[in-house]
Parts: structure tokens; C-alpha cells; sequence
């Protein structure tokens, strides 16, 4: 897993240095698990999780 996630919001992200949903430059290649979200405003998952925009977010940070 080369692809980094963000610490604050856990989205993943494929290049860059900052996250382009928080804006936060904490990152991290430790983490596992992922989760697809394609419509954020009807996911009853992505609500329990407070994420607010499509994208794939990692399930667990490891740091």
C-alpha cells in the first residue's frame, strides 16, 4: 500500500502531500482496510462514519 491516508479524515489519497477534503498534510502509509463511498449525502455507513464527501477512506490508522 504505497497510497497514503490522511490521519484527520482517513481519506485516501493517490499523490499530493495534502488531503483535498480537510486540507490537513498529516499523512500516513500505515493504514488498512478501505471503504468505497459514492454518494456520501444517501450512505446511512458514511453517516456513521461523518464523512461528507465521495472518496475511499481507510477503515483503520495505524499510527
Amino acid at each position: 500500500m504505497s497510497d497514503h491516508a490522511c490521519k484527520n479524515c482517513k481519506l485516501i489519497i493517490m499523490q499530493g502531500n495534502v488531503c483535498p477534503v480537510c486540507g490537513s498534510t498529516q499523512l500516513t502509509t500505515k493504514w488498512s482496510g478501505s471503504i468505497v463511498v459514492i454518494d456520501a449525502e444517501k450512505s446511512e455507513i458514511a453517516k456513521k462514519l461523518e464523512i461528507k464527501v465521495d472518496g475511499t477512506y481507510a477503515i483503520n490508522i495505524n499510527d
